[in-house]
């Protein structure tokens, strides 16, 4: 088969497997673990030879090392230092010291039992962060506490890469000073002369003004430091991530990111893909017992771990820290890389290799399946348990804010500065975390409740700010302000128009939609700057925003007739056209 022939083979199972298997929810690393698993030699056989097909690939993790190295700013780790180097070393630390052990219960050696562990106790960044996304997690406390452990494991890849070469080495007859100073001095080198020449050859390939020169000056970047530390016995993507952390903080961070992404993507998705065809699928069907028993000690191993490190660092509650112990309990795509670097280096047997290797891929396929069965558990305890709202001052503050975030937030501070008290009420108890943090006060609820409305003393109040992010859930608390506390004037954010129409059902009269105000500023400066006269552009942003306050009650009047919505939305544009054309000419121009 021609090398495009392999091309094509490779697209298509691509375009297939990846877009099924993010529908499914399992994420796209493993929709290309399993192309590669179906066009492998294992089953249909369409590539014969996945081998030199992945020492290509292999560039693709070398340009996702210098990306995570790009990303990785000291100042950023600064502020995360506490979550990520204690709850995320405590993890990498225990798990892998927990599989060690297990694995020389099971007849391995201290020597192979450590690497083992090592790389097992790495979990899936891509898989996981994808999962919470797609579940709109991430901002929970766990998920924060996910996102943590999993920079600390990103970070731990580096020095596992340099060390297991040197784990190798220890199989013969003992370490090899020569190639350990040679590693030493060419990390040392790589970051004296990165410090002292990558922006100087940056600068002068981003002079050129030829965007290609400075791609290709960001690719010789990567594969030069790629290539000097193979040269001295390490692996590539070292190289490759200390080169991104040495431009983490330079003015090309972004440019650089933009240009090496489409490569990293690529690149990524091939050596995947060729993962995939080099997994022996057989192993499961001759002994899927052996398999499936790794899979599942694998699971519960580091589930066993992470579920009493979040309750000790005090970051989740039950609920949270089981969420956290599930889903982080898989293997990690960056398995596949030192399992291949072990393999390179004879550090250890190839057939424990292949029974490893298919052990993460099925634990990833399982994350999702326990991630449901998690979900479904979690709720039954919701249920059973009702939420215990915060208690109250007995005094009342004459303003209530519900919804305490980026717009809530602000509300509450203007009304600090006139030294006015309020009562602020927050359903994200991540949310309330944070904010108490900075010294804030306020209380864990949900202002849609009847029960915590009266303690917060909605009937003693004479305003009420509701700044809910959710739409559902705004709506929810009017409905119940405007049945059981109708001496209370309601002063609403609005996120659209279409939420706007449904607060003015309610007869709520101050509404705000969110982005009016800011987007109308925006506007006032774009036309100073274009030369306008600042009298005539106030005239012209308050004559359009009398015109949309008046479009706004004429559409809601008629909002569910679409033709007469847009027939509405003609007219008042013409007629603000007609408008701004009359000033000009009454001002002789």
């Amino acid at each position: 088969m021609t090398l495009l022939q392999q091309a094509l083979v490779y697209l298509v199972a691509a375009l297939i497997a990846v877009p099924l298997s993010k529908r499914l929810g399992f994420g796209s690393v493993l929709g290309y673990l399993a192309a590669g698993i179906v066009i492998g030699p294992a089953t249909l056989g369409l590539v014969k030879d996945p081998d030199h097909i992945l020492h290509f690939a292999e560039l693709g993790v070398v340009f996702l090392l210098f990306i995570i190295g790009l990303e990785l700013q000291p100042s950023r780790l600064w502020v995360l230092r506490k979550m990520v180097f204690g709850l995320g070393a405590a993890q990498v630390l225990l798990s892998a010291t927990v599989i060690a052990l297990a694995s020389m219960v099971f007849g391995l050696d201290l020597r192979t039992a450590v690497i083992v562990g090592l790389i097992l106790s790495l979990s899936s960044t891509a898989f996981v962060l994808q999962l919470l996304a797609e579940k709109n997690q991430l901002t929970t406390t766990y998920g924060r506490a996910a996102f943590a452990i999993l920079l600390f494991q990103d970070l731990a890849v580096i020095p596992l890469i340099a060390l297991l070469p040197i784990l190798a080495l220890s199989q013969g007859n003992g370490f090899q000073i020569e190639s350990i100073l040679i590693a030493v001095v060419a990390i040392g080198g790589l970051i004296v002369g990165g410090r002292l020449l990558l922006r100087p050859v940056l600068r002068i390939a981003a002079g050129t003004g030829i965007p290609e020169i400075f791609t290709a000056t960001a690719l010789l970047v990567v594969i030069g430091a790629a290539l000097l530390m193979e040269f001295a016995g390490l692996s590539m993507v070292l190289g490759a991530f200390l080169a991104g952390m040495l431009l983490a903080d330079s003015e090309y961070r972004h440019e650089l990111e933009a240009d090496i992404g489409p490569f990293k993507g690529l690149l990524l998705g091939l050596f995947f893909i060729a993962v995939g065809m080099s997994v022996n699928i057989g192993l499961l069907l001759q002994d899927p017992g052996t398999i499936l028993l790794m899979v599942f000690g694998l699971m519960f191993l580091k589930a066993a771990v992470l579920f009493p490190l979040a309750r000790v660092f005090g970051i989740c509650d039950t609920k949270g820290a089981m969420s956290l112990a599930v889903v982080l309990a898989q293997g990690g795509e960056f398995a596949f890389v030192l399992f291949a670097i072990v393999a390179r280096d004879g550090a250890l047997d190839a057939a424990l290799i292949d029974q490893m290797i298919l052990a993460v891929a099925v634990s990833m396929l399982m994350t999702p399946i326990a991630f449901l069965i998690n979900e479904h558990l979690t709720d039954k305890m919701s249920k059973k348990v009702e939420p215990v709202y915060d208690e109250f001052d007995s005094g009342h503050n004459l303003v209530i804010i519900a919804g305490f975030g980026r717009f809530g937030q602000i509300v509450g501070r203007l009304l600090a500065v006139v030294n006015q008290t309020f009562t602020a009420l927050e359903i994200d108890s991540s949310q309330v975390d944070v904010v108490r943090r900075y010294g804030n006060t306020v209380h864990f609820g949900d202002a849609s409740k009847l029960e915590l409305l009266r303690a917060a003393g909605a009937q003693h109040a004479k305003l009420f700010v509701l700044a809910i992010d959710d739409i559902e859930a705004s709506m929810q608390t009017a409905e119940t302000i405007r049945r059981h506390f109708p001496h209370l004037t309601i002063i609403a954010r609005a996120r659209n128009r279409r939420h706007e129409y449904h607060l003015m059902d309610l007869g709520i009269e101050h509404i705000y939609r969110e982005t009016l105000l800011s987007s109308l500023a925006m506007s006032e400066r774009v036309l100073n700057d274009l030369g306008l006269d600042q009298k005539e552009t106030r005239n012209i942003i308050e004559m359009f925003r009398e015109r949309d306050e008046q479009l706004i009650r004429e559409q809601h009047a008629v909002q569910h007739d679409e033709e007469m919505v847009i027939q509405s939305a003609k007219d008042t544009a013409r007629e603000l056209e007609l408008l701004l054309k009359n000033d000009q000419k009454s001002d002789g121009r």
